[in-house]
């Protein structure tokens, strides 16, 4: 019988604040040549109302026993705190080193297609789009790109609207 093995931990946000993270994936070797080098997926999460706080349990499924790269993203009504973590053993630990992001802010009077961005082969991508409002990731609409023989995504983009997107990139 197979055995579910994973991690969990614990953050507080206060009032005004809504924190989501996301976990850092290093891509395979045989994929590299056709795939982004590093690729986010979104922590599950379950919450908690404690008084005017929000308590959020987040769980990773598979931890590594070498860690496991975390982005923490932090949103308040005017701004967005990044911080990076590591998850190791039971512990979550802040990294000094600052993990190389790019981040931008998407506005347009226009409704818009946000990036064609390709995919690894089993669906991740390296970029992710949030509506800072809700914290809700802009999920892609994937296509498959016959020039390039590749799976690729495009978001759609609401006018009048601010985004916030970011990617993980090699440090070269």
């Amino acid at each position: 019988m197979d055995k579910m093995q994973g991690k969990h931990f614990s953050i507080t946000d206060p009032k005004g604040v809504n924190t989501v993270i996301y976990q850092v994936n290093k891509t395979e070797k045989e994929f590299l040549d056709r795939a982004p080098k590093y690729t986010v997926e979104r922590l599950e999460h379950t919450e908690e109302i404690r008084g005017e706080n929000n308590k959020k349990t987040f769980y990773v499924d598979e931890p590594h026993k070498d860690g496991n790269q975390l982005v923490i993203l932090s949103f308040t009504e005017d701004r967005v705190v990044i911080n990076s973590g590591l998850l190791l053993h039971d512990e979550v630990k802040l990294t000094k080193k600052p993990t190389p992001f790019k981040f931008n802010t998407i506005y347009s009077e226009k409704e818009m297609e946000y990036k064609d961005f390709n995919y690894t082969p089993n669906l991740k991508r390296a970029i992710s789009i949030i509506d800072p409002e809700t914290t809700e990731e802009i999920k892609p609409v994937l296509y498959f790109d016959e020039k390039t023989n590749e799976v690729k995504g495009k978001c759609k983009l609401k006018p009048y609207k601010s985004y916030f997107a970011f990617e993980i990139r090699d440090e070269k």
